[in-house]
This record gives C-alpha cells, sequence and structure tokens, in this order.
C-alpha cells in the first residue's frame, strides 16, 4: 500500500511539473535540438569530427561563461558567439586531417581555461556557474528559444541546399573534390553549423556531455545501418528519445538532465552494437 501511494504520489507531482510553462519551453528545445542535432550526427562521424565537436563545445563554454558576466539573458547569445569563432578557427586552420587535432588542441586549451577563469570572476550564483557545466532546464525562457528556432532554421536551411555535397565530401572527400565539390569552403560552412547547434546544446545538456547529443545517435545510427537516409532517420529518433526522455526524467528528482540523456543514447548505442552483432548470425542461420 505504502508502494502504491508513493507511485501515486510520484506520477501525480511529475503530472504537475509537466504542467509548468517552463517545462514545455525545455521539452520544446529539446525537440528541436534533437532534430538537428541528429540530422548532423551521421555527416560528423563520417566526417571523423567528434574532438572537433568536444572542442566547439569548450568554446561555446567559453562563450556562456562571458555572456554570463554581462548578465544571464545574454548565456545562449555568448555561447553562440564562442562556438561560432572556434568553428571558423577549426574549419579554416584545421581543413588537412594530419592538422585537425593539434589545432583543436590548442585552442580547446585556451578556450578551457579562459572559461575557468570567466566563472570565476562572475560574482552570482553558483547554480548559474554549475548549469554551464551539465546543463539546466530552468535556463530555457523565451528568449532562448526564438534564438534556438533561429539557428534551427539556418541549420535546416542549409542542410536542405548542401546536404548532398556534405555527403559526398564526407565520405570521399579526395574524390569530391576531383568532380568538383567545393570541399575547401564546405569544410568551414559545416563547422559553422556544429558551432551553431553545440552552442544551442550547451545551455540546455552543458559543456561536458555535448558529445553525447552530438556524436553518439551518428554512431549508433552508423551501427545497423549503411543507407544514408535509415541513418539520419535513426540518429533523430536516437537523440529525440534521449533529449525528450532525459528532460522528463531529470523533472522529479530534480537534477541536471545531461546524467539522464548520456545514459539513454549511450544504451540506444549499446542496443545498436548489439543488433549489429546478432543479425549477420542470425542472416548465417
Amino acid at each position: 500500500m505504502t508502494e502504491l501511494l508513493a507511485r501515486v504520489f510520484t506520477f501525480d507531482g511529475l503530472g504537475r511539473l509537466l504542467a509548468q510553462p517552463f517545462v514545455h519551453n525545455a521539452l520544446i528545445a529539446a525537440a528541436v535540438l534533437g532534430l538537428i542535432a541528429g540530422l548532423l550526427a551521421p555527416l560528423i562521424v563520417a566526417r571523423g569530427m567528434a574532438f572537433a565537436v568536444h572542442g566547439t563545445a569548450e568554446l561555446a563554454f567559453t562563450g556562456g561563461a562571458a555572456g554570463l558576466l554581462v548578465g544571464t539573458a545574454f548565456v545562449q547569445f555568448g555561447a553562440v558567439v564562442g562556438a561560432v569563432l572556434a568553428a571558423l578557427v577549426f574549419g579554416l586552420l584545421g581543413l588537412r586531417q594530419r592538422e585537425r587535432d593539434s589545432v583543436i588542441g590548442v585552442v580547446l586549451a585556451f578556450g578551457l581555461g579562459l572559461g575557468v577563469l570567466l566563472l570565476a570572476l562572475y560574482p552570482g550564483r553558483a547554480a548559474n556557474k554549475f548549469g554551464l557545466l551539465t546543463g539546466s532546464i530552468v535556463s530555457v525562457d523565451t528568449t532562448n528559444l526564438w534564438l534556438l528556432g533561429g539557428c534551427a532554421a539556418v541549420v535546416i536551411g542549409a542542410l536542405l541546399v548542401w546536404y548532398r555535397p556534405l555527403l559526398f565530401a564526407s565520405t570521399d572527400p579526395a574524390v569530391a573534390a576531383a568532380r568538383g565539390v567545393p570541399v575547401h569552403w564546405l569544410s568551414p560552412m559545416f563547422a559553422v553549423l556544429i558551432g551553431l547547434t553545440t552552442a544551442l546544446a550547451v545551455p540546455a545538456v552543458g559543456a561536458i556531455l555535448v558529445l553525447a547529443v552530438m556524436v553518439t545517435p551518428g554512431a549508433a545510427a552508423a551501427r545497423v545501418s549503411s543507407n544514408p537516409v535509415v541513418v539520419t532517420l535513426l540518429a533523430v529518433i536516437f537523440a529525440e528519445l534521449s533529449l525528450l526522455g532525459g528532460t522528463v526524467l531529470s523533472l522529479a528528482p530534480g537534477l541536471p538532465i545531461s546524467g539522464y540523456v548520456a545514459t539513454l543514447i549511450f544504451l540506444c548505442y549499446l542496443a545498436c552494437r548489439v543488433v549489429a552483432r546478432v543479425r549477420p548470425r542470425a542472416a548465417a542461420r
């Protein structure tokens, strides 16, 4: 009887939380972020840019910390500026594969150190500092949603126009360049798209676990299919499941959503690995 009452109380409390306006904002933000992250993740995996995403997230964290010094309303704007600048640096200075990791490592170290310094200078609540690292659903307001929607429109519009050349350049850049695909400026453009999406993810899931949203859906989907359309659809589904599910699961305990999101997307990845191992055996039988 006690367990039943506890469940009813928990579900009732969760229902009241779901009725709150800030939760609606968080769910909308999670859905939009899941869409664009799922669209970009297969291309990120194909281009081997997971480390670039991590570096961009650290610079988005630095920009968000700078915005926090100006005012809490400028956190996401600062994150966008920092991430786009980092993406341009990575795209322009690290075009060659052998140069990319060293460029990212240098800029990442500088940005992370500067971000820590800016957070130390911030005199406000510690929760605001912690939210930049681990994410906070209460940080998503109407202004953030408008900025999120505008950036999402830019990313989706660019993918609608340049998806085929991007896919070609991602899977075989040498052949794409030989066929006349403008690889040299597609790389900086794609880096900017990553920067915008990463900047949107930092306030929601935190700088520490942006990789979970931006890379793992594509890595999981690539385990079960080689069809680009199927991989992209699966990546979107995995990203939406982890972000929306992580947001809902984090409501009752009031904990940061980053741990829930990372756990859900990691379970999707493990499931895809299991399917990839079992399916050839079943076909052989």
